[in-house]
């Protein structure tokens, strides 16, 4: 006699998506029109980029059991690791397009760590730079629909964000 098959891993993959349409409908709540969108789209990337940038800049110690590896780690790559683990537990498929975003991100922010290596300003304030108006871009864009989330929604719309993103490029047109 067979056993009946295991529906458990189907009802979280069904629970993930539903709190995922949950969070982004939420989260698209604030977004009405179509140039608020692609306002929000962009600013929210710039921001992650950025603060991935932050991270990148603060200085990591020496650890001695890394040997060689020292160097290949930094605060952005735990930051990374987290991001992408709380996205495979929101929703497993798109988090490989997020990965692949962050990976795209991360050049970009070697690229800058490179360029402040041979001479240019310093990683940290190139993306202080580039935070700070798409920052104050995205709580404007708020502002507009009169919609004021706290601090702690909006970091969390932030963390979502990129996820959020991915979700639009990838959504199923009916």
């Amino acid at each position: 006699m067979s056993n009946p098959p295991n529906n458990k891993s189907n009802q979280t993959i069904a629970v993930a998506v539903n709190s995922a349409d949950n969070l982004f409908s939420k989260y698209s709540g604030s977004y009405q029109t179509t140039a608020q969108k692609v306002i929000h789209w962009a600013c929210s990337l710039i921001i992650v980029f950025s603060l991935l940038g932050l991270a990148w800049a603060i200085p990591f110690p020496y650890l001695k059991f890394l040997g060689q590896y020292n160097g290949y780690f930094n605060w952005a790559s735990f930051l990374i690791a987290a991001a992408v683990f709380y996205y495979y537990k929101v929703l497993p498929g798109l988090s490989y397009a997020v990965f692949v975003e962050l990976f795209v991100f991360s050049y970009g922010v070697m690229q800058l760590d490179a360029w402040h290596k041979a001479g240019g300003p310093g990683l940290w304030l190139i993306s202080l730079v580039i935070f700070i108006p798409a920052a104050a871009v995205q709580f404007a864009n708020l502002k507009i629909k009169n919609t004021k989330p706290g601090v702690g929604d909006w970091l969390k719309f932030m963390i979502i964000s990129p996820l959020w993103v991915v979700h639009f490029l990838f959504k199923k047109k009916d």
